[in-house]
């Protein structure tokens, strides 16, 4: 069925998306009622159960086997269930991100001081993630820093579910906005008024830049580096890793060099390159907690 046509777009409302969002929030739910030990590790058994056979694991497989030449077909095999055992504990986490207090017994804190550093220094500040870990987590880098800070994020297609996932993230600090033109008004703003902002950085983006990622190229949003240079805003990547089970590191590292040459798209393209390069090494310690169903590199 052609996605453009009104009849694709009625039964998505009226069918697809509340047939699906009923099944979100039965899982919230399930979910909210166990322990968070208890969710996390259901979660993460259920998916590790379904995942590998759903469809989505042959683009998962696709990638692995690209980005990783030298793993025999077992090991792209075990990080494919491994991916999803991670992705499974997410879900079951949702409904108990407003537990997970930063510098407590489940999220440690590691190098605050190169995020600290920007909370003073009387510029714009930029900081990014990605699709690692549970990414929910990261979100609470307002909330270590003791900042303002605006989140830009990528709405999920059905609107419940994207209400299921406001819902979980309302005891966030700073403010949420999709991606989009009408987020990248509120983000300009933000960054001329010299606020803070946090971006995932990871995914495809069609009318992107081409940068290199895994030795190929990927189409890579070019905001991040543009709204650097503009505003002459540092840059300080943020990992989350799960450690075991529900417990996590997030690690602030030393800023992204920042230099301008004139060139602005060669400016724009290194410091894109960088970033790629730095989440490229963080996937590679742990390719098992990326997102590898994403469709993030061309056919």
């Amino acid at each position: 069925m052609d996605k453009n046509s009104d009849l694709y777009r009625m039964r998505q409302k009226y069918l697809s998306h509340p047939l699906q969002g009923f099944g979100a929030y039965l899982l919230y739910w399930m979910f909210a009622i166990m322990p968070i030990d208890m969710a996390s590790g259901f979660g993460g058994w259920l998916l590790r159960t379904i995942g590998p056979k759903l469809g989505q694991s042959k683009k998962a497989r696709n990638n692995l086997v690209k980005a990783f030449p030298e793993k025999s077909p077992a090991e792209i095999d075990q990080i494919i269930v491994d991916m999803w055992d991670n992705l499974g504990r997410s879900a079951g986490e949702i409904p108990h991100l407003h537990k997970l207090r930063p510098g407590g017994p489940r999220i440690e804190i590691v190098g605050v001081e190169n995020g600290l550093a920007l909370k003073d220094d009387d510029k714009p500040g930029l900081f990014f993630t990605g699709h690692i870990g549970n990414w929910e987590v990261t979100m609470c880098i307002a909330t270590v820093l003791d900042m303002e800070m605006m989140s830009v994020y990528r709405a999920p297609d059905n609107p419940w579910v994207d209400n299921l996932f406001m819902r979980a993230r309302k005891t966030f600090r700073g403010e949420l906005v999709q991606k989009g033109p009408s987020g990248a008004r509120k983000l300009t703003r933000c960054l001329k008024d010299g606020g803070h902002a946090c971006m995932l950085v990871d995914q495809k983006m069609s009318d992107g830049i081409a940068v290199p990622f895994f030795g190929r190229d990927a189409m890579t949003a070019p905001a991040l580096a543009q709204f650097a240079l503009k505003y002459d805003a540092p840059i300080v990547p943020v990992r989350s890793e799960r450690i075991n089970g529900a417990h996590f590191r997030m690690t602030f590292y030393p800023p992204v060099p920042v230099t301008k040459t004139g060139d602005r798209h060669a400016d724009v393209a290194k410091i894109m390159t960088d970033v790629n390069a730095m989440m490229e090494s963080w996937i590679r310690e742990r390719p098992a907690q990326w997102l590898w169903v994403h469709r993030r590199w061309p056919n």
